[in-house]
């Protein structure tokens, strides 16, 4: 699994890619989880920011340092791969009203699959998933893995606008749109809890390495939660 890796790639002259694998894989993940923890206290003041994902890590340094410099520092302070995924992270339960007002590709994901809605919701929120990057828009999180059996491609035209809270499904990820912004996910349900608030202290209820499972609630229940419906 790991015979190839760990390899560095340049990105920039202060900025280095870490690969420690590819696709993605619980174990791998874990080992990009603690080999940010080991990179971030290596360069320390060196060190400008760090961006891990499913299999890699970002890493963007001083100006003042070489790369050949901050790649050896790296590769010395790099712990071995784990033998099995960690299950460290916290868990974290959120709500989500799963209906076609609230999910516009809902039905039509379930058609796909030959499933029932019933049968796609219980899927879902049957299953319990971790935390593998943050990216793409600030509390984008990204999770892994849905069940083969709803996995769905991208939207061949993706929306202008995407609302936010919406749970939404692409291949054998699944996330929650943060805020509203354009999107290619299939839409499946709404999630009332804010994935994003710059004024609290986390700004985000997950981070990497967390487990994060869907609990279906009603429409009444969505809308008491603070829950919108455009």
């Amino acid at each position: 699994m790991h015979t190839d890796y760990p390899h560095i790639a340049s990105a920039g002259e202060s900025a280095l890619v870490l690969y420690l694998g590819a696709g993605i894989d619980p174990q791998t993940n874990a080992w990009v989880q603690l080999a940010t923890e080991a990179i971030e206290q290596t360069l320390g003041a060196d060190l400008v920011d760090l961006v891990p994902a499913y299999a890699s890590i970002l890493v963007i340094f001083r100006r003042d340092q070489s790369l050949p410099v901050i790649a050896r520092r790296i590769r010395a302070a790099l712990p071995p791969p784990p033998e099995a995924a960690s299950a460290a992270g916290k868990e974290v339960a959120l709500p989500v009203y799963y209906a076609p007002e609230s999910g516009a590709d809902l039905e039509a994901l379930a058609r796909r699959a030959g499933l029932s809605v019933q049968d796609v919701i219980e899927c879902h929120a049957g299953t319990v998933y971790q935390v593998y990057a943050i990216g793409f828009a600030p509390g984008f999180a990204y999770l892994g893995q849905v069940d083969e059996r709803i996995a769905a491609p991208r939207l061949a035209t993706p929306r202008q606008r995407v609302p936010r809270g919406s749970v939404a499904i692409a291949e054998r990820q699944t996330a929650v749109y943060p805020a509203p912004s354009p999107g290619g996910w299939n839409l499946i349900g709404r999630c009332p809890v804010p994935l994003f608030n710059p004024a609290a202290s986390p700004h985000m209820p997950v981070a990497v390495g967390d487990r994060v499972r869907f609990e279906p609630v009603s429409r009444a229940r969505f809308l008491e939660l603070g829950g919108e419906l455009e």
